[in-house]
């Protein structure tokens, strides 16, 4: 792989993401934490992971380091945490699976598709990633804090002035932002029959 500061970065997401969570993400505070300060420290998560797909993402101030979220039972989960300050995201899904005992239940919505849906100073907490990504100025293994004061010190990071990724999938515990339009919002509860092959995007 090779990447220069003065031209777009181009890899394979799916390996490049192996090195998002350092070992000692594991340990310490919860790194929740956006340069605005939208986000407390103190948010649970709820266990459950859920999927987001898209045709493309394009997004400019990309940062991306080592962390975790806690559930309310005190069960940490080590993730990759990205910040983008300005996204556009083209043919948008998110799918959650709602199951009751018996009834397959799959929550789904869709955006997009006419014109991107938009989100400003977004965070994202993931367990994977997968796609194909271009970094325009990428540097990868900075120190986490000086992307963010609240990550872990001497744990690793990197940023890129602008992130292209298209055939997007993304399984995410957490997802916030200042500012999120969804223009063309679909919302839609399948259940039985009708919620099979409705997620996002099939597991690997």
């Amino acid at each position: 792989m090779q990447n220069r500061t003065d031209e777009p970065g181009r890899t394979r997401w799916r390996r490049f993401a192996a090195m998002m969570v350092p070992a000692t993400a594991a340990v310490g505070a919860i790194l929740f934490g956006m340069q605005s300060g939208a986000i407390a420290s103190d948010i649970t998560v709820s266990g459950q992971t859920f999927k987001i797909g898209a045709e493309r993402l394009e997004g400019d101030g990309f940062t991306q380091y080592g962390g975790i979220v806690k559930e309310k039972s005190g069960k940490v989960h080590p993730v990759a945490l990205s910040e983008i300050s300005s996204a556009q995201l083209y043919k948008l899904c998110q799918s959650v699976r709602a199951d009751l005992p018996g009834l397959p239940v799959v929550l789904t919505i869709n955006a997009g598709d006419d014109k991107p849906a938009t989100a400003k100073n977004m965070m994202i907490a993931m367990d994977s990633l997968g796609g194909n990504a271009t970094f325009t100025n990428i540097r990868i293994g900075r120190d986490a804090t000086d992307l963010n004061a609240s990550a872990q010190a001497g744990s690793f990071g990197q940023d890129a002035q602008h992130v292209t990724i298209t055939d997007l999938r993304q399984v995410s515990r957490y997802t916030t932002a200042a500012t999120f339009n969804l223009t063309g919002l679909r919302l839609k509860v399948n259940v039985g029959d009708a919620a099979k092959g409705k997620e996002c995007f099939a597991d690997e």
